[in-house]
């Protein structure tokens, strides 16, 4: 267990250290957005290009693990959904609930923190997860977002929307243009591989303190404002069905897929546990501000199971060592 705190540590330290540095305004608020754009369209999109180049084509379609994955990201879903509807919190709420407890904070922590822990070959199971979460699990939670008085149309017109943000996004492009160049074995000229592996090299770092300082923001934002308090009840429970019963449900999932004659890498399924394992992705109260759900609510989710992660991650960790 000390050895796998020795390798996690780091990457959540970094995150406190964003935390920290916008918390106590030696970053400026103003800032972070800056950061934010700089990981997305540029650091994150080489990252997983050279992941994705250097992975095997066939880990990077594995179908097997694709679909488990969608399956228990489609139950997670529902289950959040079903248990979070009350008088207090409507579609809109539950559905961006439901989203911050299915999708994981795997391109920002999780493909560089999996790296770290079991070496390269975990980036395909990894990116697997992240196609499965741009464009289903946040494509459906959105759609289920309209079902307040919306009706059909409006759920549909919001799945559109989704699909097109996640076109916009530039890493499922990243990552395809990576499968392309891993099928063809082409390479780029030396100086711009160089420029890539500078740009790839900068966004684990820059992308875990940007996770902290977003998370401050929030913070200060909910500090700041009128908005009446939020209970404990309306997120702690979230946090935990992301940190506990999202990975719980794919090792459930997957072992009895196997167990039923399906041929799943255990490789392949001891990365997307641990990517189930990760917090909630920071993009996420994004998403809900955009679309009138409470973000408030959704960022104490992903400040609390950013927090818990240390321990839980590392846990879950140690189970599928042993």
């Amino acid at each position: 267990m000390t050895d796998i705190l020795g390798v996690t540590f780091p990457f959540f330290a970094l995150v406190l250290a964003g935390y920290v540095a916008a918390y106590r305004r030696m970053l400026p608020i103003e800032a972070i957005p800056g950061l934010n754009s700089f990981v997305l369209y540029f650091a994150l999109p080489c990252l997983l290009y050279r992941f994705g180049a250097n992975t095997p084509i066939a880990q990077l379609l594995d179908g097997r693990l694709f679909f488990t994955y969608l399956l228990c990201a489609a139950l997670l879903v529902a289950f959040t959904v079903a248990i979070s509807l009350n008088r207090r919190i409507r579609w809109n709420d539950a559905s961006f609930g439901a989203l911050v407890a299915a999708f994981p904070n795997t391109g920002f922590m999780g493909v560089p923190l999996l790296v770290a822990l079991l070496g390269p070959q975990s980036a395909g199971p990894a990116i697997v997860t992240i196609l499965v979460d741009l464009f289903f699990t946040c494509s459906l939670c959105i759609a289920l977002s309209r079902m307040d008085g919306a009706g059909t149309q409006g759920a549909s017109q919001a799945a559109r929307k989704a699909l097109q943000g996640v076109l916009a996004n530039p890493m499922p492009w990243a990552i395809g243009l990576g499968a392309l160049t891993s099928a063809t074995q082409w390479r780029w000229p030396a100086p711009v591989q160089q420029t890539l592996g500078l740009l790839a090299d900068a966004a684990s770092p820059v992308a875990l303190f940007t996770i902290g300082a977003v998370l401050a923001r929030s913070t200060l934002q909910a500090r700041g404002s009128h908005v009446a308090a939020i209970a404990a009840r309306d997120y702690w429970p979230v946090a935990l069905i992301k940190l506990i019963v999202h990975p719980l449900l794919v090792l459930l999932m997957a072992t009895a897929a196997m167990r039923l004659g399906l041929a799943l890498d255990p490789f392949g399924v001891k990365v997307i546990v641990l990517v189930a394992a990760l917090p909630s992705a920071s993009n996420v109260s994004m998403l809900s501000e955009r679309f009138g759900a409470n973000t408030g609510r959704i960022a104490r989710i992903i400040l609390v199971s950013t927090a818990l992660a240390f321990l839980s991650f590392s846990g879950f960790v140690a189970l599928l060592s042993s």
